[in-house]
């Protein structure tokens, strides 16, 4: 009995030493552990707090040039580089865009002249008849009075007396027919005058000239198209008055909406342009709001500046309004104004803070940490703006801390220990042709 309890005294010896040499060289001594801080640097950055949104971009001014007359597109009239008027073509005000089929507007126009001679005509016609009738009238007067003084004298029958007496008032009646037919031919001078009008508006109509300095956006007819005209004007081309002034058309959520006023500036991009950001500011909020799917939504147009010619219409823009802006700040991330470390790594009690304060924590004397009392700037969720005369650009800011082990912190720092009993484990030769001059290595040998 003893000499088995011998035996086993021998084996465990050995294996005790083999574990307490692993837990050495191995994991570590156990329970041991040390506490590590999390840290920022102090940066400079640009903090803007902003309501993001998607638009497109605009002319400032979109003129509709369309025909207001029927007819056939002969012709394209000549740009300002002397070429056909085409899409992208630059035009002045005046110059003629296309020109309609004009021979039966000619014609009403020769008809319209004509009727109008017609009606001076007449009117002179009708002012020689009523000098005709006043003559007539005149005359029946005398007449007449004649035939009174006569049938008092009883040298007139009644029946010359009737007959002197309905001439007068015959000849009254024609003038007064005359000048009636005066005035209807003053009438149809009108009407002839506004017809003639008329038609030499429609033959104007015929030239179709752009309205404004600008460019052409779109051309929607070809020369042989007959375009047709009703009560609204058929369009014909789209002329963007000016490029060096663009706008965005912003569809903006109703909850974001009351922090939108005119003058805001804004901040876009565009996918066309991934290495550019545009400038602008609210320039008017449009009250039609629609809505879709429960959800209501107005169209806010930005004003931007498009001197370089970059920005061409109906781009989609990434557009963020700026409702407050801080260039070039002292910030340091969110996290770090919210951390509190524990009592037991605190080197000094945190300050009491007031309204828009804060106390940040960095590493001192021993590894505990010192408070430092700073004032809160702007924030955008990420970064937060600080004002302070302790903390400077570059500083560490504590924003967490953990706690690792020895053995952790070994296996962190790449320390690998290998276990002395643990066994050789073979290594498996390499695949393909290197392994292949391996395996020849080893038989050589």
């Amino acid at each position: 009995m003893k000499k088995a309890l011998r035996i086993v005294v021998i084996l465990l010896i050995p294996a005790l030493g083999g574990f307490l040499l692993y837990r050495h060289f191995g994991n570590g001594r156990p329970g041991e552990s040390r506490v590590e801080f999390q840290t920022e640097a102090v940066t400079r950055a640009d903090i803007r707090r902003s309501i993001s949104a998607t638009g497109t971009v605009e002319p400032e001014e979109l003129v509709n040039v369309g025909a207001q007359v029927n007819g056939k597109i002969m012709e394209f009239g000549r740009d300002a580089d002397g070429k056909t008027v085409d899409y992208g073509s630059k035009v002045k005000k005046g110059m003629v865009l296309a020109q309609i089929d004009d021979v039966t507007y000619k014609a009403d126009l020769q008809e319209a002249e004509a009727s109008r001679q017609q009606a001076e005509a007449s009117i002179m016609s009708a002012e020689a008849a009523i000098k005709e009738a006043e003559a007539n009238e005149l005359l029946a007067k005398n007449n007449w009075e004649r035939a009174q003084t006569l049938y008092k004298q009883k040298s007139m029958t009644r029946s010359d007396y009737d007959s002197y007496q309905a001439g007068y008032f015959a000849a009254v009646a024609q003038t007064a027919k005359s000048k009636a037919s005066l005035a209807q031919a003053k009438a149809s001078l009108s009407i002839a005058e506004a017809a003639l009008v008329k038609s030499r508006r429609n033959l104007e109509y015929c030239v179709i000239t752009s309205p404004v300095d600008g460019v052409v956006i779109d051309r929607r007819v070809s020369v042989g198209q007959t375009v047709v005209s009703n009560q609204t004007a058929s369009s014909i081309f789209l002329v963007a008055k000016d490029f060096d002034r663009m706008q965005v058309w912003v569809s903006l959520n109703e909850a974001d909406i009351g922090s939108v006023k005119p003058g805001m500036p804004v901040r876009f991009s565009c996918d066309a342009f991934p290495n550019a950001e545009f400038t602008g500011s609210v320039a008017r909020i449009r009250l039609n709001a629609t809505l879709s799917s429960n959800v209501v939504t107005y169209i806010v147009e930005v004003n931007a500046d498009n001197k370089d010619g970059k920005l061409v219409p109906y781009l989609t823009a990434n557009v963020k309004f700026i409702r407050a802006e801080r260039l070039n700040a002292l910030a340091v991330p969110a996290s770090a104004v919210r951390y509190q470390p524990p009592a037991e790594v605190r080197g000094a009690p945190a300050p009491e803070t007031g309204h828009r304060e804060a106390v940040l924590w960095r590493e001192g004397a021993g590894g505990k940490l010192m408070p430092v009392k700073v004032k809160l700037g702007l924030s955008n969720g990420l970064l937060q703006e600080i004002v302070s005369d302790e903390i400077k650009e570059g500083d560490k800011i504590v924003t967490g801390m953990e706690t690792v082990s020895a053995s952790a912190a070994s296996a962190k720092g790449g320390n690998d220990v290998k276990n002395p009993f643990m066994p050789n484990m073979p290594k498996r030769p390499a695949r393909g042709s290197a392994g292949q001059r391996q395996r020849t290595q080893e038989r050589s040998r």
